[in-house]
């Protein structure tokens, strides 16, 4: 298999990254939204990306510039895919929403395409069926910020054909990620399962006004000597998937713990435009957060 032609479907903070980084490593990338408003913003997002893909490993304005130019915009699905080799997918971690998007997408995706979801939680056996082509679907996880953070898991269900495996491990290689393969489905794959938890833990302590998020993630940060706080991981992840994954554990569990940092997510950050590094402002304000100024950790 011999991937040239990409369509990454949802334009957000992670989706904006995947279609660039596959972009500037010299394929044809089409870039699915569910509106024009949506894409519009996924090219101010793409661009915003320039300064870190210029500091962080080196890439030249030139450079940068000619992998905007092979991105390619689309708000309806049928001409964002009608070309596609691989369809990756990065839209909201809503079961209902992924089930739906994969419905419509099997009808209007040519025989060839592969599926690839970039679900950080979900298991790709939980949306095979609707696929209508479990043999050529996968997952493909990014982490964020994948320029410098270029881990790319790709993880099987059972029904899985070997050759989609090794095309998508390939094709990771080739848009410069280090490949993890998965021998078998695990939720949270193997960084969320590792990360996550953590995450948990340190909403938890918030929302039980323990202490607040610059102690939480001074805490880590001295303790560790990692480079930020699981608050400003949140911020890069993005507040709207933070909410997502939260809501979906009140839903499930009804523990009153979880509609309480539902709600806190939802009121105080989301509400208020507050959504993350995206929209400069979330536990932190950007682009001088507290946490990286000098005397933070004293």
């Amino acid at each position: 298999m011999n991937f040239k032609k990409i369509t990454v479907a949802g334009s957000g903070v992670l989706g904006s990254q995947i279609a660039f980084q596959t972009a500037l490593k010299g394929f044809d990338v089409s870039v699915y939204d569910i509106t024009d408003e949506a894409l519009a913003k996924a090219k101010e997002l793409i661009h915003s990306l320039q300064p870190y893909y210029e500091k962080d490993i080196g890439t030249t304005a030139e450079e940068f510039e000619a992998g905007f130019r092979r991105l390619s915009f689309y708000s309806n699905l049928g001409e964002a895919v009608k070309d596609a080799d691989l369809v990756i997918e990065a839209i909201p971690e809503v079961v209902s929403i992924k089930t739906s998007f994969y419905e419509e997408l099997g009808k209007v995706a040519p025989d060839k395409t592969i599926f690839a979801t970039n679900s950080s939680t979900l298991l790709p056996s939980q949306f095979a069926e609707a696929t209508e082509r479990p043999e050529q679907f996968i997952a493909l996880h990014f982490a964020n910020e994948i320029w410098k953070n270029n881990t790319a898991e790709v993880m099987r269900h059972p029904g899985t054909g070997q050759a989609v495996f090794d095309a998508v491990i390939q094709f990771a290689r080739e848009i410069g990620m280090v490949p993890l393969p998965l021998k078998k489905e695990q939720p949270g794959y193997i960084l969320n399962s590792l990360l996550v938890p953590l995450l948990d833990a340190a909403e938890m302590l918030l929302v039980k006004e323990v202490a607040d998020v610059q102690t939480i993630d001074k805490t880590w940060m001295i303790a560790t000597g990692a480079p930020m706080g699981p608050f400003a991981i949140l911020d890069v992840v993005g507040i709207t998937t933070a909410y997502n994954i939260v809501k979906m554990k009140a839903d499930a569990t009804g523990q009153e713990e979880f509609k309480k940092l539902a709600d806190l997510l939802k009121n105080e950050y989301i509400d208020k435009g507050k959504l993350g590094r995206e929209t400069g402002e979330g536990f932190y304000t950007y682009p001088d957060p507290e946490f990286a100024k000098p005397g933070f950790l004293k």
